[in-house]
């Protein structure tokens, strides 16, 4: 190790790798007859009636998201995205349903040429994209569903219009975007109180939220996309400055797909498949697969160098290949193959952090993620978001609905198959997770957190099948989030000789706090007793629920 690692690391110590605040402590639950784990309690509670009331997994699962929206505004809503996997118990099959939107059509690449943008603003009207969300719930219950879609969204609409009580890791969150919900006059009026995001443990209310979740409820999704509400956000884009029209709304649809997936020691992970970055998933375990990780010992240096010199080498891929497959194909199989991951697995050094890696083949922050199971052993991989904390931060409205800056996941650079284009949906950076194991349910789960997602599920996915920790106790450990380059940020709880190994190797490690990590729910069903265990993030304010 030269001088400069050894001042560094001394100074890492003394700013500290503290003790970890998420230290294990809670218990799987567990149930027989149906399950919700989610990042909010109420959320939770919501999902869990509809499974006591004869509802399958995917009306709890969209019952559970429609109450975040509400009691977790910064992270999802009806004016985000959403992408699941749905395990169908009947048919041991699982399907895949991309709910994302796309950019505005007249919105047009001259208009970020004349402005010289080097990147698509994250806080503005060219971030905003169709929202999805609506009919993703609407094309889900009808497909998997038994209850109405006005029955999933009654717990919505109470919270929406009697108010909860802000949880404590919501309040932190919407206390650190006050200056965002400050710009927008809706937002403002909506979403502070005199100024000011509302307190831990205030009960908050969102009276023309409300409003707009009982037109859905009573008219369906076309209330949505072809009615008063797509109607009142064009009217605001118009007036400020936005690019939405009615024919953005009208033409949106949500798209089943059939998943990706790699065999990984004899188990099936599955995921969605582009514009979504789960790609990066398989290819992180594909490229592990060759190293006999079980014999390393957890979150040693060895053991995370391995891990995060396989993240450097699938991000690279999923920087250059994944866009809107419907824009240009993505050669999915050539890099899903074993003998391509051989290739890449052969330019981790084992003693030597890498620094800038290219894609191998040569062809042409605030999210929720939830999981259900029901007493038929149906099972929902659910996840939702608005990109950002409180999306582009731009209300539409009297709706009440914040709505995303997915559009800031498109780059500017000419031919790039994310390149910024009319009518086209964006890198996705949101991923549900699904396991199989002989053809059947064994987990599904999902890490929350942007970019950190693919690698924080490898993390967890592997902790618990190599090093034999319960999901809980896997959700629990500390996290590394690999950046850019070779810097390493590393959980508060991870022991000191592993930042020190790390460094050594040739990485830039950093300390930092839980919330750059994410937070994490799974549910496993137990191949033996067929017993559901549930696990939920320490990092959140949410639970596992079942009965």
């Amino acid at each position: 190790m030269g001088i400069g690692a050894e001042r560094e690391l001394r100074t890492l110590e003394r700013r500290g790798i503290r003790a970890n605040p998420y230290r294990a402590g809670r218990s799987l639950t567990m149930s027989r007859h149906g399950i919700v784990a989610t990042s909010h309690v109420l959320a939770s509670q919501a999902g869990l009636d509809l499974l006591r009331t004869g509802g399958t997994a995917m009306d709890a699962a969209v019952a559970a998201a429609a109450t975040l929206g509400v009691v977790e505004p910064m992270s999802v809503g009806l004016g985000g995205d959403v992408w699941l996997l749905y395990y169908e118990a009947r048919t041991g099959r699982v399907h895949a349903l991309n709910g994302s939107g796309r950019s505005p059509r007249r919105l047009s690449p001259d208009h970020f040429r004349r402005r010289a943008f080097k990147a698509v603003p994250v806080r503005s009207w060219e971030a905003v994209t169709v929202p999805g969300a609506v009919d993703a719930f609407a094309a889900a219950l009808e497909r998997f569903g038994r209850k109405s879609l006005a029955a999933v969204l009654t717990p919505a609409i109470r919270y929406a219009e009697e108010g909860f009580g802000v949880t404590e890791v919501v309040a932190r969150t919407w206390k650190q975007h006050e200056k965002t919900l400050s710009v927008d006059p809706w937002a403002r009026s909506l979403y502070l109180v005199d100024g000011s995001a509302p307190r831990a443990g205030e009960v908050f209310r969102q009276p023309r939220l409300g409003e707009s979740l009982k037109l859905i409820a009573e008219a369906g999704p076309g209330a949505f996309y072809r009615g008063p509400i797509a109607e009142e956000i064009v009217r605001h884009a118009r007036e400020s400055g936005g690019f939405l029209t009615l024919e953005d709304f009208d033409q949106h649809r949500s798209e089943w797909v059939d998943p990706i997936s790699v065999n990984y020691r004899g188990l099936e992970v599955c995921q969605c498949p582009p514009n979504g970055q789960g790609l990066g998933v398989l290819l992180m375990l594909n490229i592990l697969e060759g190293f006999d990780l079980a014999a390393l010992r957890l979150n040693s240096a060895p053991y995370l160098h391995l891990l995060i010199e396989a993240k450097k080498l699938a991000y690279a891929d999923l920087g250059r290949y994944v866009g809107d497959p419907a824009a240009g194909s993505i050669p999915i199989q050539d890099l899903l193959s074993k003998p391509y991951a051989e290739a890449r697995r052969r330019l981790i050094d084992p003693s030597r952090a890498a620094g800038r890696l290219e894609p191998g083949l040569r062809a042409g922050s605030d999210t929720v993620y939830l999981a259900t199971v029901d007493a038929e052993g149906n099972a929902a991989s659910f996840i939702s978001s608005l990109f950002a904390g409180f999306g582009s931060g731009i209300v539409g409205g009297a709706t009440g609905i914040l709505l995303q800056n997915r559009g800031a996941g498109f780059t500017l650079k000419p031919g790039h198959p994310n390149a910024y284009a009319p009518g086209k949906r964006p890198y996705h950076t949101i991923i549900p997770a699904m396991v199989l194991r002989g053809g059947r349910l064994y987990a599904a789960f999902g890490v929350m957190g942007g970019p950190m997602q693919p690698q924080g599920q490898v993390q967890v996915l592997l902790a618990h099948l190599e090093h034999g920790l319960t999901m809980q106790e896997a959700i629990d450990l500390p996290r590394w989030r690999h950046m850019a380059g070779r810097e390493v940020r590393l959980e508060h709880g991870m022991a000191h000789r592993t930042a020190r190994g790390l460094a050594a190797l040739g990485h830039r490690v950093r300390p930092a706090g839980g919330e750059e990590f994410g937070g994490a729910q799974a549910i496993v069903v137990d191949p033996g007793t067929g017993t559901y265990l549930g696990a939920s993030d320490p990092r959140k304010d949410g639970a596992a629920l079942g009965y």
